[in-house]
């Protein structure tokens, strides 16, 4: 019986696609995994274990993957989601991503230590001794036997 009911649900779409629709069918059942994930803990009780710059990019990510399956839904009313608001709503929080982005880079970035470096750079460099600077006019000339 069951076999029969998936030989007719193949026949409904061309085999081509199966495949997409597969991991299609994947990709949402891990979305809905993650948001039961995220809703099992109140908003606050999340915010408060997170720093401001997390806090940002949980803000940013829920925006963007809520306008995201926005545009999916339109996309199945046979809306064109490109001649849509959601567009440039997706673009603007785009921006703030690469902001935040930015701000999280430079707060990795290596910070130069300017002493450390002018050390690095004093020691580094050759210094003539001058106990053992023997030019041709100081050098003690041998004599030859």
């Amino acid at each position: 019986m069951q076999q029969m009911e998936e030989d007719t649900n193949l026949e409904e779409y061309p085999t081509e696609i199966h495949d997409y629709l597969a991991t299609f069918e994947k990709s949402l059942t891990s979305v809905d995994e993650m948001l039961k994930t995220m809703m099992s803990v109140s908003r606050s009780e999340l915010l408060q274990k997170l720093e401001p710059l997390e806090q940002a990019k949980l803000d940013l990510v829920s925006a963007y993957a809520l306008n995201s399956m926005f545009w999916v839904y339109l996309a199945t009313q046979g809306i064109n989601p490109k001649e849509h608001p959601v567009k440039q709503e997706l673009e603007r929080i785009r921006t703030y991503m690469n902001k935040v982005k930015e701000i999280a880079d430079k707060k990795k970035a290596a910070k130069l230590d300017k002493g450390a470096a002018s050390r690095f750079v004093r020691n580094a460099l050759w210094e003539p001794d001058p106990e053992k600077d023997q030019t041709p006019a100081k050098a003690k000339k041998r004599k030859m036997n």
